[in-house]
Order: C-alpha cells, then structure tokens, then sequence
C-alpha cells in the first residue's frame, strides 16, 4: 500500500473523517518485545520470559500495550505522509486503550482517520485516530487518539 500524500492543511481538512488504510501486516515477534522492555526497563515475566509466560493467562508472551501504542509513528508512515509545514512534532495523545492482548507473533495492522483540524499560534493541531487492528481477535489491539502539531502550516 502507498501512503497518501498531503501538500496543504485544505488536503487534510478535505480529508477529515475519511479512513485512511489499513496498512499492510506487521509481525510482533519476541525480539522486538524484548528491545522495548530493554528500552523502558519494563521486564514484567508475562512480556519477556516465554517460558513462565506459557502457563500464564495468554499461554505465551504480550507485548507491552504502551509497545503497541508506540508503533502508531510507524503505521502513520505506511498511511499517509504530510509534506506541509516547516516541522511535525508530537504533541501527546488524548486517550488510548488496548481493548486485546497481543501475543507474541501477532500480526497487526492499522487504520487511521483525520478527527479533527485546529489553528494554533504555531500552525495546526490534527486529531487523528488510530485504530490497531490484531489479526483473527474481535477487538483491536489498540485504539488511539494523538495530536501532531504541523508548525508554521
């Protein structure tokens, strides 16, 4: 899937509450889970000792939700690409929840939609709305609402 290319807040705003994907699959294997709880110094048994983990409540290891929640920047650049502004940053996240566990060798995937569009003093603020879709389950992995301030738009 090509992601979808916007050159002007008037694109995004024509675009809002549009879906955006989903992408393509991605494998959640144990390495990653493992750098994560490198990275955080979250070793919690239940995401990073497969053994123990296998008579526990999943049968194997989870990956942490806050790891699943970090893979929106890397599902967003799969969805669409904003080539507008001087910079993008990260400005926070409204909510988010993790309705499933994800199990190690999961695949997910994602969907996206432009909720909202607002000026600021240093450009725009755009909502968007994640939706990380975990293959085979009922309900997604995680569902989520972040900001990014698109400065000098």
């Amino acid at each position: 899937m090509n992601a979808r290319v916007f050159t002007s807040l008037a694109e995004v705003t024509s675009a809002l509450d549009e879906p955006l994907g989903p992408s393509d699959w991605l494998v959640l294997d144990q390495q990653r889970i493992d750098a994560f709880a490198d990275a955080t110094g979250d070793h919690q048994w239940i995401h990073v000792d497969p053994e123990r983990a296998a008579s526990g409540p999943f049968g194997r290891t989870v990956a942490h939700g806050y790891l699943t929640l970090s893979l929106i920047p890397c599902f967003g650049r799969r969805l669409f690409r904003l080539d507008l502004g001087r910079a993008r940053v990260n400005y926070g996240v409204n909510n988010a929840r993790f309705p499933s566990p994800v199990p190690e060798g999961s695949r997910l995937r994602a969907s996206a939609t432009f909720a909202g569009l607002r000026e600021t003093a240093a450009g725009a603020a755009l909502t968007t709305r994640y939706t990380i879709e975990l293959d085979g389950a009922r309900k997604p992995a995680c569902v989520a609402e972040t900001i990014t301030l698109v400065l000098d738009a």
